[in-house]
């Protein structure tokens, strides 16, 4: 479990009331997934610098995962984000 608990559930689904007065259960983006994993890296992994998810996508533009870069060092992180700076445009398809 790449999570390390399970939390994640939470961030991944919430309950709703449909038309109906019902509660349903709603899946949140796959985004607001990937920035909670950024923020746990943060909080619980206690990693200082923690790169914004870099969506991979695949020939038709579907994100198939995200890529994260976590580290204890400024300067890595720089480089980093450097590096995912260029590739941003080039992974949203452009």
């Amino acid at each position: 479990m790449f999570w390390g608990d399970n939390s994640w559930n939470q961030v991944a689904y919430r309950q709703v009331i449909n038309l109906f007065g019902e509660s349903v259960e709603f899946k949140e983006k796959n985004i607001t997934i990937a920035s909670a994993f950024a923020k746990r890296l943060r909080d619980i992994a206690g990693f200082k610098h923690v790169s914004k998810p870099l969506p991979m996508r695949n020939s038709k533009g579907a994100t198939v995962y995200y890529l994260f870069f976590a580290s204890q060092h400024e300067v890595a992180g720089n480089i980093i984000s450097h590096i995912f700076k260029k590739y941003s445009n080039w992974s949203q398809g452009v």
